[in-house]
């Protein structure tokens, strides 16, 4: 009788433990995918930022010298992997996509702003350059917390036994930027 007890509240342990750990993994996704939520907010605001220089290039009759043409391409490709991230915000593969996208829109906004003269800029507003600064200071953050999120959770996925859950419902590692 003694065994038959002891043995049914160690199925009880295992159970509630194991209903406690799926949720801290589930929990610790969700986080993860909020975080990318915030950083998508700052992507699409720096994208259209980028949209509204090309437009003021443009209307100012700057010239189309292939650097602005670089960072429409950049600009496109970044708007597809944020897509994709979106879409999927916990897959490696899209993750690493994003952020070679980023480092080509960051290498195309520094040429195209070293050939190009300053536009003018409507009273009250900031600079290019500023702007761009900004957004990047915000983006720095949200990648930062996003990063901490997405570590928090491959820490969790890689732990022993929650390991375990982690394989048998399909948890898998993903990448920050």
């Amino acid at each position: 009788m003694f065994f038959s007890s002891l043995f049914w509240f160690f199925i009880a342990v295992i159970v509630f433990w194991g209903v406690g750990a799926y949720h801290r993994l589930v929990r610790l996704r969700s986080s993860t995918i909020q975080g990318f939520a915030s950083l998508d907010t700052h992507l699409t605001r720096l994208l259209a930022t980028l949209a509204d220089y090309d437009a003021a290039q443009a209307s100012a009759g700057a010239p189309a010298v292939a650097a602005r043409a670089n960072l429409q391409a950049a600009a496109s490709q970044c708007a597809a992997a944020l897509a994709r991230v979106r879409a999927r915000p916990l897959q490696a593969d899209a993750a690493a996509a994003l952020a070679r996208a980023l480092e080509g829109l960051e290498a195309a906004w520094n040429t195209l702003a070293h050939q190009l003269p300053t536009l003018a800029v409507p009273e009250g507003t900031l600079p290019w350059a500023q702007r761009w600064e900004q957004n990047q200071a915000q983006n720095i953050q949200a990648i930062e917390q996003w990063g901490a999120a997405v570590a928090q959770y491959n820490a969790a996925i890689d732990q022993f036994p929650a390991q375990v859950l982690a394989w048998l419902f399909g948890f898998k590692a993903t990448r920050a930027l």
